[in-house]
């Protein structure tokens, strides 16, 4: 069966947030083993210079890095990222258990990334130009990847 992690920063706080996701959780469990990973984020405060920015980055992405399994294929979820239709992406995650048992899918927070864990990654994918909280973006990702695994088997979905 193929193992899926998403390592994210933050913990969600929104009940509504946590059963969209315990849902999506639960229909994926037919499909892959799923593990959500949600790491500590640093406080921020409403006013922050370039360096407080790039100091928070780094050690988010810092953290981020030691939970990522080795031989996984890494997949950043990030604004730069090349952007699929459902079923380019279901395409394309129906390809990658041939090579790689164990995919591990990446959420920063909304001030992004490093420079370092992005190019650590096997793939940067974008679901939008537009941007959204890095908590809803969670049931974004499971939707997506309920969305993709019904896809692969050609079963209706009408969510």
């Amino acid at each position: 069966m193929l193992h899926i992690d998403v390592v994210c920063i933050g913990k969600l706080k929104e009940t509504y947030l946590k059963d969209a996701i315990l849902e999506y959780s639960k229909r994926l469990s037919k499909y892959c083993a799923l593990r959500i990973i949600e790491l500590p984020d640093e406080k921020v405060n409403s006013i922050l210079s370039d360096t407080q920015k790039e100091r928070i980055i780094e050690k988010e992405s810092n953290s981020i890095l030691l939970h990522i399994k080795e031989n996984s294929y890494i997949i950043a979820l990030d604004l730069t990222g090349t952007q699929y239709t459902s079923q380019e992406f279901a395409d394309k995650l129906a390809q990658l258990p041939m090579q790689y048992a164990h995919i591990t899918f990446l959420i920063g927070r909304t001030l992004g990334m490093s420079k370092n864990l992005l190019a650590h990654s096997n793939e940067i994918i974008s679901f939008s130009k537009m941007t959204f909280p890095h908590q809803l973006f969670r049931v974004f990702l499971l939707e997506q990847l309920f969305r993709c695994f019904k896809i692969q088997n050609n079963e209706v979905y009408h969510h």
